[in-house]
């Protein structure tokens, strides 16, 4: 196969790679489960997870069975015993012990209505929410409510707050203590009064983000091995069971409701729901006690409360590449403090690093491109003979230096490059708000409001093709390849993309025509030394 067919076709899949990967996602995105589905507590959830393993507990002690056991569910609105504020977000804590609502007050997560997130869906398992072995004590325990230590609104600052939530059951009392900071993470000590068993979740995952984008969501555990488990949603198996975890984190494209410990470690099982999404468990003990989680996947908040939980950031199947390019982005945005330019840098980084590897590649098209002629009149003088043809054409590359694989291995390194920068442009919570120019691009999480960037895209991406050299040998792909960057363009117009991702294509797409240029001309100087070489020796 001609090294032109070979890139051409190599970028073809790339480019249908995106669509597919991209388009169909957002086009023909599953229905959302209604909320009365999402129920983990009703009895159609519990009938489905029977096969939830115990954990060192009899196997009516399950979170499954426990599920079943809660046939009376809570409604979907507690009455609030204590609403903590702070200068970030309110949480709210029901008469049932449980986190009922978490919402954030930075403007930046507010939507266009100006209304705050609030990211705990209705009708869903609450963070700190507990599930008894017993039926009976479990039903009694959705229907007694706890007392709280500080009622009303407790404003948070730059202290701590302090709170005591205890519930008076038949024969024994469950107490929870809460220590919460200003920065959302919080520690909670469990304790009953006699032992029975039970588990505690952090809850269904939050729910922050509608997009119609190929996102993860679902639960993520770090083993004691230090292996990260991603179980998405829709493919729990309801049989999953982590012992000594460290992390237990339910997750969103952009926030996350977690537990964790870093010293004995926590026993997770892991509940099917209804639909097929996971729903975390911790085995509970009469004096359990964790730290916890809620709120943005911001990094620096991770990393100040331990540097351990930034494990908690996902970005799906390019994570071994998109973990190390979004520390890059984060040391450049320190340096500089614009997540713009940080975008902007990170990629002309990222093109002098395999600057060397794309000019032996283009260098080798633009020989084979002067090849041209003479492969063609090969082709017809050995059109019968294939073996025959395909030694001739060897001859030839061997002769005028020319590799005909040289351009490949920069082509298929930015498939992967590309899918991981997506990753972490669509995911990283740090773009949301983020202003690149004032009056323009006022948030990298959201479109372009003035359709820019994505008509840049598509008008820079026909240049590159323009001095790029071609040799189609094939008529279908020369007419998508003419079409293309007007599909492309249309196709960001139309689907609201992240305008970080689109400017980072648009400045690659600037760079790949510069360095094209570049190297042009050092062909163009080579070829003249080259002939004055030849006409000297002729002499």
């Amino acid at each position: 196969m001609e090294q032109q067919d070979l890139n051409k076709r190599l970028l073809l899949a790339l480019a249908l790679s995106f669509l597919v990967f991209v388009g169909y996602s957002y086009l023909f995105q599953p229905a959302p489960v209604p909320p009365a589905e999402q129920n983990t507590t009703i009895k159609q959830s519990a009938a489905a997870d029977k096969a939830v393993p115990s954990l060192a507990v009899s196997s009516s002690a399950t979170p499954a069975a426990s599920a079943s056991h809660a046939a009376k569910a809570p409604k979907s609105v507690e009455k609030a015993l204590t609403t903590i504020v702070s200068p970030t977000f309110k949480m709210t804590i029901d008469e049932l012990g449980r986190i009922a609502q978490f919402e954030l007050l930075e403007k930046k997560y507010q939507n266009a209505e100006g209304h705050n997130l609030q990211i705990l869906g209705a009708n869903v398992a609450k963070p700190l929410e507990m599930r008894f072995g017993d039926a009976i004590l479990n039903e009694e325990a959705f229907n007694t409510p706890y007392r709280t230590s500080a009622a009303g609104t407790v404003e948070i600052d730059k202290q701590p707050v302090n709170l005591t939530l205890t519930q008076e059951l038949s024969g024994m009392t469950v107490t929870k203590t809460l220590t919460v900071q200003p920065n959302g993470a919080y520690s909670v000590t469990v304790t009953t009064s006699k032992k029975v068993p039970y588990f505690i979740t952090p809850g269904h995952r939050p729910m922050a983000d509608s997009s119609n984008y190929i996102l993860v969501r679902g639960a993520l555990i770090k083993g004691a091995d230090g292996v990260i488990t991603t179980i998405e949603d829709g493919d729990a198996k309801g049989d999953e069971v982590f012992k000594h975890a460290r992390i237990a984190s339910a997750f969103d494209r952009y926030v996350a409701s977690m537990f964790y410990d870093f010293k004995e470690g926590m026993d997770v099982s892991i509940l099917k729901e209804a639909n097929g999404d996971p729903l975390i468990f911790v085995e509970g003990k009469p004096e359990l006690s964790i730290g916890g989680y809620i709120g943005p996947k911001e990094y620096t908040t991770l990393k100040a409360i331990n540097p351990e939980l930034t494990d908690a950031i996902e970005f799906g199947w390019f994570t071994f590449l998109s973990k190390p390019f979004f520390k890059v982005l984060l040391w450049i945005h320190h340096a500089i403090g614009n997540w713009g330019w940080a975008i902007i840098l990170f990629t002309l980084l990222v093109k002098l690093v395999l600057f060397p590897l794309s000019y032996k590649g283009m260098m080798s098209m633009q020989k084979l491109k002067d090849l041209a002629p003479k492969m063609k009149d090969l082709r017809q003088k050995y059109k019968d003979d294939p073996a025959k043809l395909n030694m001739k054409m060897m001859e030839m590359y061997k002769k005028h230096g020319a590799n005909p694989m040289g351009g490949c291995l920069p082509m298929l390194l930015q498939i992967p490059v590309f899918f991981a920068l997506y990753r972490v442009l669509l995911n990283a919570d740090e773009l949301q708000g983020a202003v690149w120019i004032p009056g323009w691009i006022e948030n990298l999480a959201a479109a372009d409001p003035y359709y820019i960037l994505p008509v840049l895209m598509g008008v820079t991406m026909w240049f590159q093709q323009k001095i790029t050299p071609n040799n189609f040998t094939d008529p279908m792909q020369e007419k998508i390849f003419k079409w293309f960057p007007v599909l492309m363009a249309g196709m960001f117009i139309i689907m609201p993309f992240p305008s970080g991702l689109v400017l980072y294509w648009v400045v690659n797409n600037i760079f790949t025509i510069g360095q094209q240029y570049i190297i042009n001309a050092a062909y163009q100087k080579q070829k003249a030394v080259a002939a004055e070489a030849k006409g000297k020796e002729t002499k």
